[in-house]
């Protein structure tokens, strides 16, 4: 056990509020509430808590990020609140942002590669276009402008039309102030929410593999194509982060992504929140609209007026909600049309020696270099084969040619792994629930993650030979493991139809239900997913001013 969890002998039988489910938003609301005086108990089913921000040792020796494996969303202001660097998260930021080998053309040395310096950046996308090199830093400056001016709505409630009229004026005015800040620019804005992301890099760049490799920021962990509309706003959402005070910047947490979720746990502690490991919630206790408590599934009751579910609406109000509870017909329609569709196939793999890419080859045998730092493009230098790849999955196959995002933590962290050795994490797209209707069997897992390998093998020869160990997880295991309903890894599409004052439902408020005391804490609420922390602070917010 960490030092930060509770002994279960020492389980109190009535908490002010209890948070089910251990993931970092959960973590967040606990350690809120408990800073403002509340009596809080934490139970998780899993024995880690973190939920998908974990570090685990699926293969002895080498400790991968499951799940989630970068940070940039993880907001400031939580950061600030929770004193999280003095409980331990420490950021590596990464000089290099992308790295995209390119297979077709002539010259099998040619790739691209976006650093944190930017004249090494104007160099390297000038090797594609002299155009592009010089609107590159323009294009930048037009979306930190778009993410600055929408931020601090993340750390708000979403406007309402609903209470007293100086409520809603009050809850408008974020809104307002950022279409003030966004000024002329404001079209501008509405069409890289709307559009596809295709539509947007064609009016700023001629260069194929520079086009390809920042559109698959508009593409990931959504089953979208970058011709799909709405595709602009899922890039957004990934530059709104930062990385110790640089935007957009995405950083790998030291001790891998359950860092994060430690140091908010040893927060937790701190403000005497109980932490509990594989305590399963079998069910929410309600009586006349109103929560009771918990029941655990060894039938033990928990008192508490006040629940927090940290799972996904889905698995809140189909699982732990029981079905003979009586609450709003329409919140519980708009429920069960939540989009959890998932393209996301995570492949976490222990090696003996770093990937040597033919574009880009190792100085020598091992030697990190700036190629293995950032995030590793496959498959994506070019458009029509991110588009090609989408199809397939549209079509109930896994990807031929998937959207490979290789990261090595370990190039940086070489706590992670063995000396000489590494752990990569591969997220791959795209791979739908069904594969034709019929659930994946043990041989199309097999299959799928051999696929994956002869691909990077194109790009760095002798991969396949350094493979010492493999973890893959399907949309079905993130369902299984996570909870993460569909293998959704957002708690449901960031699409617009799911955003603010339709995150969940468009009945009420976000994070409030229509069951008396009971509060969604998870990413399915406003401002949406990614380990941002906001969802939690938010609904203990809104527990707060309710009591």
């Amino acid at each position: 056990y960490a030092s930060y969890l509770a002994n279960p002998q020492n389980m109190k039988s009535e908490y002010d509020a209890v948070v089910v489910g251990g993931g970092h938003n959960g973590l967040i609301s606990a350690t809120y509430l408990a800073k403002h005086g509340l009596k809080v108990g934490v139970f998780e089913r899993r024995h880690v808590v973190g939920g998908a921000a974990v570090t685990e040792e699926i293969i002895p020796g080498y400790k991968f990020s499951r799940a989630s494996y970068v940070l940039s969303l993880l907001r400031p202001l939580v950061i600030k609140e929770l004193e999280l660097q003095k409980f331990g998260l420490e950021v590596y930021p990464r000089s290099t942002a992308a790295f995209t080998p390119v297979l077709d053309g002539p010259d099998k040395h040619r790739y691209l590669m976006l650093s944190s310096d930017r004249e090494i950046t104007r160099q390297e996308i000038s090797k594609f276009s002299k155009k592009d090199a010089k609107a590159y830093f323009e294009y930048e400056a037009m979306i930190e402008k778009m993410a600055f001016a929408i931020k601090p709505l993340l750390d708000r409630p979403p406007p309402t039309v609903e209470g007293p009229m100086f409520e809603i004026l009050r809850s408008l005015m974020p809104t307002y102030k950022a279409a003030r800040k966004l000024g002329s620019d404001l079209p501008l804005f509405y069409e890289l929410m709307t559009a596809p992301i295709t539509k947007i890099l064609s009016r700023w760049f001629e260069s194929e593999p520079l086009k390809a490799t920042l559109a698959t920021d508009g593409v990931i962990g959504a089953m979208l194509s970058p011709h799909s509309h709405g595709s602009g706003y899922v890039l957004l959402h990934h530059v709104i982060g930062e990385v110790n005070n640089v935007p957009g910047a995405w950083g790998y947490v030291k001790g891998g992504m359950g860092g994060v979720s430690d140091a908010i746990a040893r927060c937790a502690n701190k403000h005497g929140v109980d932490i509990f490991v594989s305590q399963k919630v079998d069910h929410i206790d309600i009586d006349n609209n109103q929560t009771m408590g918990i029941v655990l599934e060894d039938g033990k009751f928990i008192k508490s007026k006040n629940v927090l579910s940290n799972a996904t609406p889905h698995v809140t109000f189909k699982h732990l909600v029981q079905d003979n509870v009586v609450y709003d017909e329409q919140y519980k329609k708009q429920v069960s049309q939540i989009d959890y569709t998932s393209p996301v196939t995570k492949i976490n793999v222990a090696v003996n020696a770093l990937p040597n890419f033919t574009a880009f080859p190792n100085q020598s045998h091992n030697e990190v270099g700036e190629q293995h730092k950032g995030t590793i493009h496959l498959n994506s230098e070019s458009i029509h084969l991110i588009h090609d790849a989408y199809l397939d999955a549209i079509n109930g196959i896994p990807s031929k040619t998937p959207m490979i995002e290789m990261c090595i933590p370990s190039s940086v962290d070489q706590t992670l792994s063995p000396p000489g050795h590494h752990v990569v994490s591969l997220f791959t797209q795209y791979t739908p629930y069904y594969l034709k209707g019929e659930k994946w069997s043990e041989s199309d897992r097999n299959a799928y993650v051999t696929a994956v390998f002869e691909n990077i093998e194109k790009y760095a020869p002798g991969f396949q030979e350094s493979v010492v160990g493999v973890d893959a997880l399907l949309p079905s295991d993130l369902e299984d493991v996570f909870g993460l309903t569909g293998g959704n890894i957002f708690h449901g599409s960031m699409s617009l139809d799911q955003l603010l004052t339709s995150r969940p439902t468009t009945q009420g408020s976000s994070h409030m239900t229509p069951i008396q005391g009971l509060f969604l804490c998870g990413s399915g609420t406003h401002p949406g997913g990614g380990v941002m922390g906001a969802s939690g602070r938010l609904a203990a917010m809104t527990l707060l001013k309710e009591r």
